[in-house]
């Protein structure tokens, strides 16, 4: 079993007793809706990133906003850390409880509170699952299109935390721009309302400070989403390659064209095979690399796009272009694609998800280089990535059962984070910092830029109660950075990180 996450080495609270806190919290809450034995607790130990595990000293079950607001300034008051939590479906560590600490679980915040058709928006709570927006939506020709792969079961109240993206983001937008408004809760317990059903509200754009903010400076309770027409015609190129290099290039010609497809994914040999063998797809297993290219809009439109790009991948090397012939087939080609990070399971125990972005010019080199990172540290990689917008999800393959394997993912992960950096590009597209990427801020952001964002904190947060130890390094940090990594979470000299 891998070491358990120790967050108290960032952050330095005082205990609290037991019995405080109970007799404080739980007649806050509904019936049921203070756990603390270890068997009700122990499901919520970790995020989807298994490596790093906490246990809190409690789990909050609220079901209404005042039940939120009461439970934040109850933590205030007695000064214990509180870590908010959605589906639990992240790859950062950003759920991470606090030992010692309160997680707020906002799964009870699940219902559709309204669709307006006509405003083209959509009204949630923050534990409505991403993919029923849609459901709800279609039967009045809307749809929601930020589309992560955990779909199925990730929440929106963690869409917005992580400003999540998806394969349909390169045309429609991250989390970020298809939210319009949200209902947040401070650690003071007021209820602000961000962002407006008006294209541009006045006054600072908190709304956008907030989406990407991993927790650090409240509690969203309610959401107002951007709902967009479903297309009339939706068509899928599937083009294989037999050069990773080759593959690449073909998404710089695209995209150099003009043509800004709906998606336009991309995965290596050992993805794609493992994909197609877990899914059953339909993917050229003999390809280098394979490319998915959607189209939408008006049929004329499409029809005239897919055979612009049908020549471009062509042109640039494809040894196979197939358009798909009907929507069960491009239901099956996506499946593979999204089905890409269980399909992992088939070629190693254990997968470590990295998630950097770089500018699409340099996908042929950086793809070149981690290549050669994985040989230096013996560890197999898995490519599967949002290739039109430059978002890399290298699947590095290791076994937690081998002494020493966890480390070399993480010191391999952390390589191609800075590689990603060293080209112009980012640390993280949408998964957020969290735990996993807290020393590559370091290599990202100048002291002046990392105080920048201890001040914005503060100003939500000056105690920093909530989700500490994520995120934002301390500059204790940063100046240690080089030969200080965290490991399984966990840093060697805890004496010098303080929020």
């Amino acid at each position: 079993m891998l070491d358990t996450f120790d967050p108290r080495l960032d952050a330095d609270f005082p205990a609290v007793d037991p019995a405080i806190l109970r007799a404080r919290l739980e007649p806050l809450l509904p019936a049921g809706g203070f756990l603390t034995r270890l068997e009700a607790i122990r499901p919520y130990e970790s995020d989807g990133l298994p490596a790093y595990r906490a246990l809190p000293a409690a789990v909050a079950l609220p079901e209404t906003v005042e039940q939120v607001a009461a439970v934040l300034k109850a933590c205030r008051d007695l000064g214990v850390p509180v870590v908010a939590r959605g589906a639990g479906t992240g790859l950062s560590g950003g759920a991470l409880p606090f030992p010692g600490g309160v997680l707020l679980v906002m799964s009870k915040f699940s219902r559709i509170l309204g669709i307006d058709p006509i405003a083209m928006t959509a009204r949630v709570q923050p534990g409505v699952r991403n993919l029923a927006v849609s459901e709800a939506a279609a039967p009045h020709g809307l749809f929601y299109a930020p589309d992560p792969s955990s779909q199925l079961a990730c929440s929106i109240g963690g869409n917005v935390a992580e400003n999540a993206g998806g394969v349909h983001c390169l045309k429609y937008g991250l989390t970020v721009h298809n939210v319009l408004s949200a209902q947040v809760v401070t650690l003071d317990g007021e209820i602000l309302t961000l962002g407006g059903p008006a294209s541009d509200a006045a006054g600072f754009d908190l709304m956008a400070l907030f989406t990407g903010s991993e927790g650090l400076l409240g509690v969203v309770t309610e959401v107002l989403l951007r709902l967009q027409p479903l297309p009339e015609t939706t068509r899928l190129i599937l083009a294989a390659f037999d050069d990773v290099g080759r593959a690449a290039g073909a998404v710089a010609s695209i995209m150099a064209a003009g043509v800004v497809p709906a998606g336009l994914e991309m995965m290596d040999g050992p993805a794609l095979r493992a994909a197609e063998d877990f899914a059953g797809a339909g993917y050229p297993r003999d390809a280098a690399a394979i490319l998915l290219c959607e189209i939408d809009g008006q049929a004329e439109d499409v029809a005239e796009e897919i055979e612009r790009v049908s020549a471009l991948l062509r042109e640039s090397g494809a040894t196979e272009v197939r358009v798909a012939r009907d929507e069960p087939e491009r239901r099956r080609f996506w499946a593979g694609r999204k089905g890409a990070f269980p399909a992992m399971g088939r070629l190693a125990p254990d997968y470590y998800c990295i998630d950097g972005t770089i500018p699409r010019k340099s996908l042929p080199f950086v793809l070149a280089e981690m290549g050669r990172l994985a040989v230096v540290h013996g560890l197999g990689v898995a490519n599967v990535f949002h290739a039109g917008d430059g978002n890399l999800h290298p699947l590095i393959l290791y076994d937690a059962n081998l002494e020493g394997d966890l480390e070399k993912a993480e010191a391999l992960g952390g390589a191609i984070l800075e590689l990603c950096v060293s080209v112009g590009g980012s640390i993280t597209g949408e998964h957020g910092v969290g735990r996993e990427k807290i020393n590559q801020m370091c290599v990202q952001f100048s002291p002046a830029e990392v105080n920048a964002f201890h001040a914005l904190k503060a100003a939500f947060d000056p105690t920093g109660l909530l989700n500490p130890g994520k995120a934002i390094p301390t500059l204790a940090r940063c100046a240690e950075f080089g030969g200080m990594h965290v490991h399984n979470g966990a840093l060697p000299f805890a004496h010098l990180e303080r929020f």
